[in-house]
């Protein structure tokens, strides 16, 4: 086995903030924004308290930048949404696959999801940003594409303002497992939860239910 390449001292540095950041999530995730301590994560990462200061100025900044920095999925998400093709009932099943996989499925968005929740009253104005820049577009997606659907007469016409009831099972279930994990909501297998989800939705959506 080959040995692993020794990174220079440039390329050490140039990882620091991600290896923080990283960091960061653990002990937030761990202990919530107060209980958190800056040393815990510079421990972490093998560092000084200082060196966490020099690229992150105070505490809240870093969970700012965290925050940011964990929610890269949602748009990249949102840009493979971009890329689907075929039919409305196709493209939203493909949306909505992807964004059960990027949620309840994914430790990292669905801890992220408990730090915006718990979080949210100390830095209101970051999950506003998060909220906006994150799942307003991927919300807008759901609705052009209902509208579509209805306008082809592929769905029969729904108020496209309710269209948030679309993503509520999936959020539920997120919700339910940051409540209780596994103890009392046990990783539902992820095949039968689409396809009874899938069912439900668009016999609900469908002009024709089939």
């Amino acid at each position: 086995m080959a040995a692993q390449k020794k990174l220079t001292r440039a390329e050490q540095k140039a990882l620091r903030p991600v290896q923080i950041l990283d960091a960061a999530f653990e002990e937030f995730v761990r202990c919530g924004f107060a209980g958190t301590r800056v040393e815990d994560i510079a421990d972490r990462v093998g560092v000084t308290k200082g060196t966490v200061y020099v690229y992150f100025e105070t505490k809240e900044k870093l969970f700012e930048a965290m925050i940011n920095h964990f929610s890269v999925p949602f748009q990249e998400l949102l840009a493979i949404a971009d890329r689907l093709s075929g039919s409305a009932t196709d493209r939203l099943i493909s949306i909505l696959g992807l964004f059960y996989e990027q949620i309840p499925e994914d430790r990292a968005t669905r801890e992220l999801t408990r730090l915006v929740i718990s979080e949210g009253q100390r830095f209101p104005d970051l999950i506003d940003r998060h909220h906006d820049q994150f799942i307003a577009p991927i919300i807008a997606k759901i609705d052009a594409l209902i509208l579509e659907g209805v306008a082809s007469g592929e769905f029969r016409p729904i108020p496209v303002e309710f269209s948030d009831i679309v993503v509520a099972p999936i959020l539920t279930t997120t919700v339910l497992r940051l409540i209780f994990d596994d103890r009392r909501v046990p990783t539902p297998n992820k095949e039968a939860f689409l396809r009874t989800y899938f069912d439900l939705l668009f016999n609900g959506l469908l002009a024709k239910p089939h």
